[in-house]
């Protein structure tokens, strides 16, 4: 998996590319974790490229999204294919969290 982190003005753009999985979750919250104490609370997640998610990735969405709601925030999770999006629906995380 690959992330990029884009902050510009209040809104901070990530893009995912690849799985997010056992081998990758660990690094994905790591570097997803400045987000999660930082100042830009608009976070809009571009994932188009991410092919897979486990339950180790969805527990850091989860993580994430907690962080922001609790200072006013907003996540946004954009373009995601079909069977990655039948993992979230399946697992009640499409309620919680804004996919569009």
């Amino acid at each position: 998996m690959d992330i990029t982190i884009n902050k510009l003005e209040q809104k901070t753009y990530v893009v995912l590319d690849g799985r997010v999985d056992s081998t990758n979750a660990d690094q994905f919250q790591k570097d997803v974790a400045p987000l999660m104490e930082g100042e830009n609370l608009d976070i809009d997640i571009d994932c188009t490229n991410m092919t897979y998610t486990s339950s180790q990735g969805l527990r850091v969405f989860l993580l994430l999204q907690k962080s922001l709601m609790s200072r006013n925030g907003k996540m946004v999770l954009r373009n995601m294919n079909p069977r990655v999006k039948e993992v979230f629906d399946i697992t009640g995380f499409s309620n919680i969290i804004t996919i569009v």
